[in-house]
């Protein structure tokens, strides 16, 4: 499949149709939205929106998320009509992140390296109470606190494990890198996150252990493409690993009361 293929379907399977945990899905015309049912935001995952259409429709978004008391992340992707669309976000008061990259890997062409049996000592995190280790990791690499998603990755293991797989990479048996991997239910993709090594750690292939630890795993479990959001510091890896760009994309939050949303 050539990237505008891959880009169409990756639209349809991973923002248009997706189901995600613990959230509930609505659609709204050309718009794809997710409530957050426990405590935490929301999110716009797609839309497909006329120019003349946006301040109306930016309107309603905002005062839908603030009548139920969540903020709302804005996922803009750089195919998304209008082409202004983060601009006009960001005029109308969203804080803009920093551009991530989205990047695909076709399984069909899975390049060698990922396909040797990993070595370093990782682990499949299968307790839930073993979920605060992981999140210690990103905590310190990041220097955020991630207490949402360690609750979010806890719900997710207990209540759908076939939806989520946790690895963790250890030294001296304990945990200094960490990812998972989301499967969502009849999708071609899997998506990857984490992938965070502590600073001390880094270098020693720990990172490209735990790639090929899900990448094995979805080939095994019958995915055709892995996904991920891709920082700066990790697309240059990725794509000399085969992955590919079809997309750039950027998360634009709404605050509630003032205060920065996770």
């Amino acid at each position: 499949m050539d990237i505008a293929d891959i880009r169409a379907l990756y639209d349809q399977e991973q923002r248009q149709n997706l189901e995600l945990p613990g959230m509930r899905r609505e659609v709204v015309g050309t718009l794809v939205r997710h409530v957050n049912l426990a405590p935490g935001d929301g999110m716009v995952i797609y839309s497909h929106l006329e120019s003349e259409a946006i301040e109306a429709t930016v309107s309603e978004q905002i005062a839908y998320f603030e009548s139920i008391g969540q903020g709302f992340e804005w996922k803009v992707y750089s195919h998304d009509p209008p082409a202004d669309l983060k601009d006009r976000l960001g005029a109308r008061g969203f804080e803009i992140g920093e551009d991530e990259a989205i990047l695909v890997l076709d399984l069909e062409n899975t390049p060698a390296l990922l396909l040797e049996p990993v070595t370093a000592d990782l682990r499949r995190v299968t307790d839930p109470e073993q979920i605060p280790s992981v999140i210690a990791v990103q905590n310190e690499v990041w220097q955020v606190d991630f207490s949402w998603l360690g609750q979010r990755l806890t719900n997710n293991l207990r209540d759908r494990p076939d939806y989520l797989s946790v690895y963790a990479a250890y030294v001296d048996d304990q945990p200094v890198a960490a990812a998972w991997i989301n499967f969502p239910p009849e999708n071609q993709f899997a998506s990857l996150w984490g992938g965070s090594t502590l600073d001390g750690y880094r270098r020693r292939g720990l990172y490209t252990a735990l790639l090929a630890a899900r990448v094995q795993e979805a080939r095994q479990r019958g995915v055709r493409f892995l996904t991920v959001d891709a920082s700066m510091m990790s697309r240059p890896i990725l794509q000399k690993l085969g992955f590919q760009l079809i997309a750039y994309a950027y998360a634009c939050a709404w605050k509630v009361d003032g205060e920065p949303r996770t």
